[in-house]
């Protein structure tokens, strides 16, 4: 297991100066990977023996076996995809991207907090949680639910994710209104941003190594108000800290890239999630989608 996924598994349990300390570590690998206990320390403002106990937390025997594989894991992950490439494939390529991928998606899943899928599932859903079950359609049938989904859903993704960011909210927008892709330049992100409000909620995708300008939007949606569900790499991750709902995928890559299979689940998840509470207003906003595909006859089989 990565040292982020044993961070994050053991996050709830860590002691404020533990957590200090495992922010360095997440944040700041060089620190660890090359520096002492008196430096992790020092940067964490915790005492020597406070990294020890962490590194025992985390399973590991001491502080010289987490420095080795925060090692390891930083030469995996930010090595560039010019130089992963130049590594030897072990055995089968299909057969390795099959095992990669399968565990990829396992550990994602299996780790999800279900109190937190809950939350952005409420919060992507907006005011049909004010609703019991099974009441959300006749809201809609009678004008009250044409707001089904609240607010505003803008989706943030630095550039590795974008694909993923395009795919989730081009889908959200078929089970609800307001969804909005804050993708292109700066300009544009910024002035979407401009008035996002209480009923909003901002989704953002990125990995390390994190796109700056995703973090700095991120950061001042959450400054606004707003509400964020981050898809990431790690409970530390800077739009973790900030989100109000995070989830973290695991991104091992066959190849020279990381994988994003296992964030592409845990956005199905949420889509899944998304089309089951709002049942009947996002069944009723597919048959029109559906109609006016055949109306137009742009799809064919």
């Amino acid at each position: 297991m990565r040292v982020s996924a044993q961070i994050d598994a053991h996050l709830p349990a860590l002691t404020p100066a533990e957590r200090r300390v495992a922010a360095v570590v997440a944040d700041d690998p060089e620190a660890v990977a090359f520096g002492t206990v008196a430096d992790v320390a020092r940067r964490a403002g915790a005492s020597g023996a406070t990294v020890v106990r962490l590194a025992a937390k985390l399973g590991f025997d001491g502080f010289v076996e987490l420095q080795a594989a925060v090692r390891q894991e930083m030469a995996r992950r930010l090595r560039p995809a010019s130089e992963r490439i130049r590594r030897p494939v072990p055995g089968d390529v299909l057969d390795s991207t099959l095992a990669v991928e399968m565990a990829n998606v396992a550990a994602t899943l299996e780790g999800v907090d279900r109190a937190a899928f809950d939350r952005a599932i409420r919060l992507l859903t907006g005011p049909a949680r004010l609703r019991p079950a099974g009441e959300e359609g006749a809201a809609v049938q009678s004008g009250r639910g044409r707001r089904a989904g609240g607010g505003r859903v803008l989706v943030l993704a630095g550039d590795a994710s974008c694909a993923v960011a395009s795919l989730f909210a081009g889908e959200l927008s078929m089970l609800r209104p307001g969804v909005v892709l804050a993708g292109g330049s700066e300009v544009r992100v910024a002035r979407l941003l401009a008035d996002v409000g209480p009923s909003d909620v901002v989704v953002a995708v990125d990995l390390a190594r994190y796109d700056r300008a995703v973090v700095d939007a991120a950061g001042r949606a959450a400054a606004a108000g707003v509400a964020l569900v981050a898809l990431t790499d790690s409970a530390l991750s800077p739009l973790a800290t900030v989100a109000a709902a995070s989830f973290t995928a695991t991104v091992d890559g066959a190849g020279p890239f990381d994988s994003h299979v296992g964030l592409l689940a845990l956005a199905n998840a949420l889509l899944a999630g998304v089309a089951a509470r709002l049942r009947r207003s996002a069944t009723d906003r597919l048959d029109r989608v559906e109609a006016a595909w055949r109306s137009a006859a742009v799809l064919t089989d």
